[in-house]
């Protein structure tokens, strides 16, 4: 039976503005499994942003609970919480979030710096091979700004890996890719799920990014609409391959 990364159980997430309280989250129960692939989308207001940073441990629910690789999150102090972020949850954002004046290998090094049992020269070989796992090990000396955007999302990716965390969360991780670049993405992610075993909670709004991972759950009123496997499941790799050689990807938005 595969290990519980995630727990949730009647999450329900309230906001007071002023003599309002607004529900963002409704009663929302689910879990994922070690080594599921699992996307989660909504429209604005689905409470999919509200989700996300409880996923993330940057906030709690009000009511219900949430287990992350056993642990609730509800029990945890402030300190506590950011010291389970840094070492459960690997972290890719749709604007990538890297730091415009150090290397590719010092990005990467980052969450690393936190932790003082880690060796420079250790956090230097993990940040090594974490760049390789995406790689791009030959591009360790490049600043932000010397990288495409595909190559900075993978710099990203590097750093959600180097801590070795239980569960990779994405944020809209191809929103700034042109389709192209978006599809290497999510061939990779693929890559980490299928080959390296890693569980990945994909946020999104587009359905084609979603027809790649193996299960999508649908938010909407801040409660689940679906929650389904995809019997469909599109390989990136087939659909990169498929691609016109010639076309011109550069201009096109996603």
């Amino acid at each position: 039976m595969s290990k519980i990364i995630l727990e949730i159980k009647e999450l329900k997430r309230d906001f007071v503005m002023g003599s309002e309280t607004v529900h963002a989250l409704r009663g929302v129960s689910f879990n994922v499994n070690a080594g599921e692939f699992v996307t989660i989308m909504g429209s604005s207001g689905s409470g999919k942003t509200t989700l996300l940073n409880i996923l993330g441990c940057l906030d709690k629910p009000s009511i219900g609970s949430y287990l992350l690789d056993g642990v609730d999150i509800k029990k945890l102090s402030r300190d506590q919480l950011a010291n389970l972020r840094n070492h459960k949850i690997g972290f890719v954002f749709q604007s990538y979030n890297l730091l415009p004046r150090t290397t590719a290998l010092e990005n990467v090094e980052l969450p690393l710096l936190y932790d003082k049992e880690v060796s420079a020269t250790e956090r230097r070989q993990r940040a090594l091979a974490a760049l390789d796992q995406v790689k791009l090990a030959d591009r360790q000396d490049h600043t932000p700004s010397q990288l495409s955007g595909g190559q900075q999302q993978r710099v990203a990716i590097a750093r959600a890996l180097v801590n070795e965390p239980v569960m990779i969360l994405a944020d809209e991780a191809t929103g700034n890719l042109d389709s192209r670049t978006s599809y290497e993405i999510m061939a990779l992610m693929q890559d980490l799920n299928t080959n390296k075993g890693k569980t990945i909670v994909f946020v999104t709004h587009e359905p084609d990014i979603a027809s790649f991972s193996s299960r999508t759950i649908m938010l909407r009123d801040g409660m689940i609409q679906t929650d389904q496997e995809n019997k469909n499941k599109r390989s990136a790799k087939e659909v990169l391959a498929s691609l016109p050689k010639t076309a011109d990807y550069s201009t096109e938005a996603k």
